[in-house]
């Protein structure tokens, strides 16, 4: 068959752009779904403990004060982990700029939503105002402290590994997570506290401390899985070249 037939034959059938078949639209992909997801869920304050009659022998436990936020969250910056080192800092950010936009979206999306008259017949208005209202504070907080938190996450965890090369994986991840975390958690609870029902010193450092060690934990827990995750991508994707 000729170039010209080709050609032809080409023709005959709709054009449509290649996709990439690199992991990286994935990764950005579940990226942007955790974010969205966590932040709305961080509009409910949880307590864990609430009992002031609880003890362990001679000591009472004190209540576990976080947002609802905390089981999934944590997954942002395992796959942030994953991108940075992977595809570096550049790529990442380009990541974290997409997450950054859809959070926006989201909020402009469920102001409108709520804005809109309701019909006669739906009666979950203002159940829906209380989950997904846009709350100035809350808004703020999310997007500082992502921002922030994902920024330095990334960078600590690159600048790392131009001293490392492939090796000493685990102080990497630890050390950028600690980084971002404690940037992001200050960052966020400083402004969302008062916003979900915080109203003293003493739950404030309680929802600072709480929510920046089990975010910490979770991604020390979780390492051996993201060393797997890390090395299939690398593996597999064609333009990953191993440092010396």
């Amino acid at each position: 068959m000729t170039a010209s037939d080709q050609h032809v034959e080409q023709a005959d059938h709709a054009t449509f752009a290649h996709v990439s078949r690199g992991y990286y639209p994935t990764f950005v992909a579940l990226f942007t779904a955790t974010l969205l997801i966590s932040n709305i869920c961080a509009t409910k304050g949880v307590a864990f403990f609430s009992d002031s009659s609880l003890t362990l022998g001679p000591l009472q436990i004190l209540p576990l004060i976080t947002d609802g936020g905390f089981f999934l969250f944590p997954l942002a910056y395992i796959v942030g982990d994953v991108l940075s080192e992977v595809y570096g800092f550049k790529s990442t950010r380009r990541a974290i700029y997409l997450g950054f936009g859809a959070l926006i979206l989201a909020a402009f999306c469920f102001w409108l939503l709520i804005e809109l008259p309701a019909a006669d017949f739906y009666e979950n208005q203002d159940a829906l105002s209380a989950v997904v209202g846009v709350y100035p504070r809350l808004l703020l907080a999310g997007l500082a402290g992502y921002l922030v938190g994902q920024m330095l996450n990334s960078a600590t965890l690159v600048l790392i590994k131009e001293r490392t090369k492939e090796k000493h994986l685990w102080a990497r991840l630890i050390g950028s997570t600690v980084v971002g975390e404690f940037a992001d958690t200050l960052i966020f609870c400083s402004i969302a506290a008062g916003a979900i029902g915080i109203t003293t010193w003493t739950d404030f450092v309680n929802y600072v401390i709480v929510g920046f060690l089990w975010k910490t934990l979770v991604e020390v827990l979780v390492m051996p899985i993201t060393y797997r995750v890390i090395a299939y991508v690398k593996k597999r994707e064609p333009t990953y070249v191993l440092a010396a």
